[in-house]
């Protein structure tokens, strides 16, 4: 089967349009008593987002279904509950939804399933939290929020196995697993939503994120979460290859591109990488880590085989798209987010276990 086509997302076209638009965006005063509402607000990117919106001074509402095994976490949002509205319920419910999408002026949409091997075992779970919870959403916006800026949390995995390096958004989408299949549903449906509605969509190909509040217990959604849970833990962890390179981006740093690509200087209908690093060895990075963190070793072992059919190799994206459209780049150096990473888990490691 040949590469899926870029989905007619008219790249080309949106390169002219970053011209039409003044570069730069500071969110200080864009966000003071704005309505936002974040979904997935409990997980990973989302509880940082969320906090970093209650500093600025947005009218935040969190909403987040707390499926199991996925990386959502009260703990993530304790100490500024009180700063915030928060809601439990499912992105695929269509009342639900709607009352919260109502009247909000930013939606950043961080809901869905990120785990590429459950995705290949439990792919209906996938589809559900991937695909038809994102339509309900959708639609829930066209009648509800029509006006409303979204912000689409996608992911450099729809990629799949790069034909070159680094990975611009014309390489073609030919993703390698059930997840990254539907995510790449997921925002070409929010692309239609703004070619067709007018919905004001953005989409962000985001790099390899990682940081505090990230899930650690475990490998089902990120391979350095278990090791950052090992280093703290002055354990052993695996390291499976080794030679593949990879980018990597620090949460600040991605919260902060999410932040600009709400902001006025986009124009909807636009898809984006975010990226990070310079691309590193996983066994660099492996020893990197233990570096930092100062205890830990690694071992490195070969790819168990449910793993090995999914993995992408070597991957790095450029961004110069959006760093042009947005003045953002990445200011956290990966030593030191890895060295904060360590440190946030070593104070509070047990409520992630």
């Amino acid at each position: 089967m040949p590469p899926l086509a870029a989905l007619d997302l008219d790249t080309g076209n949106a390169q002219q349009s970053v011209g039409q638009v003044a570069p730069g965006f500071a969110p200080g005063q864009f966000f003071v008593r704005r309505k936002v509402l974040v979904t997935g607000g409990l997980g990973f990117i989302g509880s940082n987002l969320a906090r970093r919106l209650v500093e600025l001074g947005a009218e935040v509402s969190v909403v987040d279904a707390l499926m199991p095994n996925s990386g959502a976490n009260r703990a993530n949002l304790a100490d500024v509950a009180g700063r915030l509205h928060m809601h439990i319920a499912n992105l695929g419910d269509p009342e639900a939804i709607a009352a919260l999408v109502r009247g909000q002026e930013a939606i950043f949409n961080m809901a869905g399933s990120v785990s590429h091997i459950d995705s290949m075992n439990e792919p209906l779970i996938d589809l559900e939290a991937n695909v038809r919870a994102q339509i309900v959403f959708l639609e829930a916006c066209r009648h509800h929020a029509p006006s409303a800026r979204i912000v689409y949390a996608s992911t450099r995995q729809i990629y799949g196995r790069p034909a070159y390096l680094p990975v611009d958004e014309r390489h073609p989408l030919s993703p390698v697993d059930v997840n990254g299949i539907n995510k790449m549903a997921g925002e070409a449906y929010h692309m239609l939503y703004e070619r067709v509605y007018g919905l004001g969509a953005v989409s962000l190909r985001l790099t390899n994120v990682f940081g505090p509040r990230m899930r650690v217990k475990d490998a089902r959604q990120t391979f350095l979460g278990i090791w950052l849970r090992r280093v703290v833990e002055d354990g052993v962890f695996e390291v499976w290859g080794g030679e593949q390179k990879r980018d990597l981006t620090y949460v600040d740093d991605a919260v902060q591109a999410l932040l600009a690509a709400a902001g006025p200087t986009l124009l909807p209908g636009q898809v984006f990488n975010v990226g990070g690093s310079a691309p590193v060895s996983l066994h660099d990075l492996a020893a990197l880590l233990v570096r930092v963190a100062g205890r830990g070793r690694f071992e490195v072992k070969p790819f168990p085989a449910d793993r090995a059919r999914i993995d992408i190799g070597d991957f790095c994206a450029v961004d110069a798209r959006f760093r042009a459209a947005t003045a953002w780049q990445p200011v956290v150096a990966l030593a030191d987010g890895l060295s904060r990473s360590v440190d946030y888990y070593r104070s509070c490691l047990h409520a992630y276990i």
